[in-house]
């Protein structure tokens, strides 16, 4: 019967229990179960069982990050409206997207590049600990990836799941295997929600509330 009167905790618990019980058993390492669960709870897609690739101890060290105030840089305001940026301020953090900034969209006019390109460059020159999340541009993963190599800036975490056709896939493969620590989904699939529920699923693990 359907209920419509059920608390949001609840739907999520149930939801959390369906989802395990469709995986058949499947287990993962522990640090990385609440990512897994929450992608699928967002999207209601199980391929991301086997399309999420975590680099070693990236979710130990972006919840060290958390914990000290990191800046949580996105590409699109959807993942900026997506994440609970409550929960990241009770960390001391924060949340912005700069693509709607003036001088970041005059700057790529004039060069003839997107704005999710310069939007990386302005958000390398931030201080304190950064984690980008890119759930739609792959423009803006290539040019971190070369901002990277260059010493410009060192990422606590990378979230490559940038959805799409054209340079998604080979945007997102740039970082897998490198030293930058990473959650990348492999392939096309991805999206500003898959972004922003990485985020928030290494939220909740450093922030109590229900569910995972």
């Amino acid at each position: 019967m359907v209920n419509g009167r059920m608390p949001p905790a609840e739907i999520e618990k149930r939801s959390f229990a369906i989802i395990q019980a469709e995986l058949g058993g499947r287990t993962f390492p522990a640090d990385i179960v609440p990512v897994v669960y929450r992608v699928i709870h967002t999207t209601a897609d199980f391929d991301y069982a086997d399309n999420l690739r975590f680099s070693e101890n990236a979710v130990a060290r972006a919840k060290a990050a958390l914990q000290a105030g990191a800046t949580v840089v996105t590409d699109t305001n959807m993942a900026l409206s997506g994440i609970s940026k409550g929960t990241l301020a009770q960390l001391g953090g924060r949340a912005l997207c700069l693509m709607a900034d003036t001088d970041v969209a005059r700057e790529a006019r004039a060069r003839g590049v997107t704005r999710a390109t310069v939007s990386m460059e302005h958000a390398a020159k931030l201080d304190g600990p950064l984690i980008f999340a890119i759930g739609n541009a792959p423009t803006a993963l290539i040019r971190l990836h070369e901002l990277i190599a260059d010493g410009a800036v060192q990422p606590a975490l990378v979230i490559g799941v940038p959805v799409g056709f054209v340079n998604v896939v080979e945007a997102k493969e740039l970082f897998i295997g490198g030293d930058t620590p990473y959650i990348i989904a492999r392939g096309r699939k991805g999206g500003s929600n898959v972004a922003a529920a990485i985020v928030n699923a290494l939220l909740y693990q450093l922030v109590k509330r229900e569910g995972f």
